[in-house]
């Protein structure tokens, strides 16, 4: 007998958790994220789901049932450091019991209906968000990919075999169940929502050089030290986009040579950017760049900025959102925004229908371990998914 969501819940509550934040560190193919996708692997068997897997580490368990182009739903399994419990797992255990609950009525899908967990969607661990999702589209290349390195310099070719994805080839309809990760649903008084359409966003290196010196015997007038440059970077892209009402946070630093008591010579910093529009991001990136680089000469120091990653606007099909989100016992459910990245915004960019269901998150709070959801609005998300896998898998 498969599990039930409060069960599946409980069993996952522990793993890779923090006894000394409560915060998750779930990063790919490390021991907590392996254990995870091996109680994954229980659950499909204990719902006869046949696995498949890619040579990324994607998975999809299959109800094959029906034929013609699968509904495909899921989430993933990772976390960002020191995160929240629902990010990612909410989703995956959610499909799982919405299959439950699509049998105990009987339902036979016209369609086969798969349960997925992409890998490395928080880019926690080799630094490209939706990573596992991409692959899979093929909108990365795994030439591109496989360089990829984490903080201990380890090759994401050296953990994953690589090659290419045959995993989607059958997916007509993505339809993802999220954590909400802001009070757009608390302010609604609405337990589920569904997504229309995903800011655009980028993540951007700033690298600035100076001189390493001694904290004590240099003077302050003849210091060249990137960390002040840094300092002034981080207070001006706030203000800037608080002024836009656009988002840019600066959450990564490293510093060499990072002792106490000596002038750094190096600072890198990422740069986390989210917009309303693609010209608002990259106004806003410039401008912050361009204060930075004031800075720099000032200070005597040097910049040189990267952009890592740069998604562009993800509108999700306004069609597919209005039937998800139509004519259920409440009304219909609101249709919102999200500021945040997903493996939904991969899939329906590379041609692939996708819809996104949130879930109310009393807190507010993500991507840290106060990220939280009521059980009751859990069971209406496993509800609203087992509806919206029914109406699409007809």
């Amino acid at each position: 007998m498969p599990d039930d969501f409060e069960r599946m819940w409980s069993d996952l509550a522990p793993i890779g958790r923090s006894a000394q934040s409560g915060g998750y560190f779930r990063q790919p193919f490390t021991a907590p994220e392996n254990e995870l996708r091996a109680w994954f692997l229980e659950q499909c068997a204990a719902r006869s789901l046949r696995v498949e897997s890619d040579a990324f580490g994607n998975l999809v368990g299959w109800w094959d049932v029906g034929a013609g182009p699968a509904v495909l739903t899921g989430s993933h399994l990772d976390s960002v450091l020191d995160g929240g419990a629902y990010d990612g797992p909410l989703g995956v255990v959610s499909s799982l019991a919405a299959v439950d609950v699509l049998r105990s009525r009987g339902v036979v899908p016209a369609r086969p209906i798969g349960v997925s967990v992409f890998v490395e969607e928080e880019g926690s661990r080799f630094g490209l968000a939706c990573l596992g999702s991409r692959l899979a589209t093929g909108t990365t290349s795994w030439e591109a990919a496989r360089e990829l390195r984490d903080r201990d310099g380890v090759a994401f070719g050296d953990v994953v075999e690589g090659g290419s994805s045959s995993l989607l080839a059958s997916v007509g309809t993505y339809v993802e169940l999220h954590v909400e990760q802001g009070r757009n649903l608390v302010d609604r008084g609405a337990a589920v929502g569904v997504a229309s359409e995903i800011w655009p966003h980028g993540r951007y290196r700033f690298d600035f050089g100076g001189v390493a010196d001694h904290a004590g015997t240099t003077r302050m007038e003849d210091r060249a030290d990137p960390m002040l440059t840094y300092a002034f970077t981080a207070l001006g892209a706030n203000k800037q986009a608080r002024l836009a009402g656009q988002r840019a946070t600066f959450g990564r630093v490293e510093v060499t040579p990072n002792g106490t008591n000596a002038v750094p010579s190096h600072v890198t910093a990422w740069l986390d950017a989210r917009c309303a529009t693609e010209s608002s991001l990259s106004s806003l990136v410039d401008g912050i760049t361009t204060q930075a680089t004031d800075r720099a000469s000032r200070d005597g120091t040097s910049l040189e900025v990267t952009a890592e990653s740069v998604s562009p606007a993800v509108v999700f099909d306004p069609v597919l959102a209005a039937r998800v989100a139509a004519d259920h016992e409440d009304g219909d459910w609101p249709i919102i925004p999200t500021q945040a990245g997903h493996d939904a915004g991969i899939l329906s960019a590379a041609g692939v229908p996708s819809a996104m269901l949130f879930v109310r998150n009393p807190t507010g709070v993500s991507h840290s371990p106060a990220e939280h959801a009521e059980l009751p609005d859990c069971l209406v998300g496993v509800s609203a998914l087992a509806d919206t896998l029914e109406r699409l898998a007809q």
